[in-house]
């Protein structure tokens, strides 16, 4: 990038943080001297005109504004209202590269012209991220498929691709240069607001942004995590992950098994096919209780976009769920994992001494380890949010249970904080959201119990 641009789009994001950050706490102050009513009227127009104005700077920008803007509009059950009917529309409706850029793109990492591997490649991508695009093809037959690799325990045989529809991941050209140059920003921008926010450290999120988005740039590792999700699931007809094909896959283009299904949240077209939404809800806290406590392998970035659902394929079956896009994974070893699931085990049972125990050993340091408020406020944080019959976070208790944690942070500061818990946080934030969108009454305790038991004793 050109210094002028750089200069340009650092203004562009800084400027409209500003003006975000800023207005929110004229409202914070306002409401202090004219009451509720004129605050709550002015706090829902800057949360329209905030909306619009990110949603406009993420599409003319793109790069990772339009991941930060996808994660703000998969949160209804936190984020406002105005904010999640304009983001949303970040999960599959980005402006796409030209077919011209892609073809080249494609061809330059393959090495080869387009028409020698692919018999038909749809112009119109199917999809449109902040990193990537993707589109439907149609491979050439070929004499063999020796080279082709595929999820351990798949036997495909001689010519099994030939003339099959697959799914062309292609990354955009120049990308890894925006991104770094916004990863700067970021750092940047969260270090100023560390000043006014003084309770608040954002040295683990900066570390975790960093150390997240160069794996999800790396296409090669995202094939990898696809596999050893498969392979994870492999007894498990119910969810669906493609299968790689490593002969036409590089860092920078994935060519996969190509799934159509229904996006989790289209829910009219779920109901045309006749797909329970309870259903489909328990299935994924099932799949991510599964990746969790079992394997220790999960998917950090259920958004929409990436979820997709099919009709049961026999009888008496339930819906199927498609799971899509591994850039960002996580592998927790067997100490983590099983840390973790002591300490959910403790929340949800109300083990308050447990909790404690859990977190110290999981690595979570306070200033003042004699004091265990701060550990138990982030234990109330997950079990007090939700609802009875709710399997998603209310707003109101998430706001009432957020105050309580910051005073209890204030009078006793983190000082240290796994990375695995932010990415898991990421990924119980996303799924909270999809549970209010499906309006889940998933029984979350009953669920993870049994999923925290089994795990702690598969380990004696």
């Amino acid at each position: 990038m050109r210094l002028t641009d750089r200069v340009d789009r650092w203004y562009s994001v800084s400027s409209l943080a500003a003006r975000v950050y800023l207005g929110y706490k004229a409202i914070t102050l306002r409401e202090q001297r004219l009451g509720l009513g004129d605050a709550a009227e002015r706090r829902a127009r800057h949360h329209a005109w905030s909306a619009r104005r990110l949603y406009e700077l993420a599409v003319s920008r793109q790069g990772l504004l339009i991941k930060f803007g996808q994660l703000v509009g998969s949160r209804p059950d936190l984020i406002p209202d105005e904010y999640i009917d304009i983001l949303s529309r970040l999960q599959d409706q980005v402006p796409s590269r030209p077919y011209g850029v892609i073809k080249r793109a494609v061809e330059r990492e393959l090495k080869r012209p387009l028409a020698d591997v692919f018999s038909h490649f749809e112009r119109e991508p199917i999809a449109a991220a902040s990193l990537a695009q993707v589109h439907k093809a149609t491979l050439r037959d070929r004499t063999s498929t020796r080279s082709i690799r595929t999820a351990p325990g798949a036997a495909l045989g001689e010519r099994f691709w030939d003339g099959r529809s697959v799914a062309v991941k292609v990354q955009y050209p120049g990308i890894e240069e925006i991104v770094d140059n916004d990863l700067r920003n970021i750092r940047v921008l969260l270090r100023i607001l560390a000043v006014f926010e003084r309770n608040l450290d954002f040295t683990p999120l900066i570390e975790e942004i960093s150390n997240n988005v160069p794996q999800e740039l790396d296409f090669v590792n995202e094939g990898h995590n696809a596999e050893m999700i498969a392979a994870n699931f492999a007894e498990k007809p119910d969810i669906l992950v493609p299968k790689i094909i490593w002969e036409y896959s590089t860092r920078r283009v994935l060519t996969m098994e190509y799934l159509d299904g229904i996006k989790i949240t289209d829910l009219a077209s779920m109901e045309h096919a006749g797909i329970d939404r309870q259903a489909v809800a328990q299935l994924v806290v099932d799949a991510y209780c599964d990746q969790l406590y079992i394997h220790g392998m999960f998917h950090a970035d259920p958004h929409p976009g990436n979820l997709f659902v099919l009709p049961a394929d026999t009888e008496d079956g339930g819906p199927r769920l498609i799971m899509l896009d591994f850039g960002l994974c996580r592998k927790l070893d067997d100490k983590f994992r099983l840390g973790y699931a002591r300490l959910v085990n403790a929340m949800l049972t109300f083990n308050l001494p447990g909790i404690v125990k859990a977190f110290q050993e999981l690595g979570l340091k306070v200033k003042n380890p004699g004091d265990p408020k701060t550990y138990l406020e982030l234990g109330r944080s997950l079990t007090d949010t939700a609802q009875p019959g709710r399997a998603y976070a209310d707003p109101d208790l998430v706001a009432e249970a957020n105050k309580r944690l910051n005073r209890a942070i204030k009078a006793n500061p983190i000082t240290d904080i796994p990375r695995e818990f932010l990415l898991i946080g990421r990924a119980m934030g996303l799924l909270s959201g999809l549970g209010k969108h499906l309006d889940s009454r998933v029984d979350v305790t009953a669920t993870i119990l049994p999923y925290t038991h089994a795990a702690l004793e598969g380990a004696k």
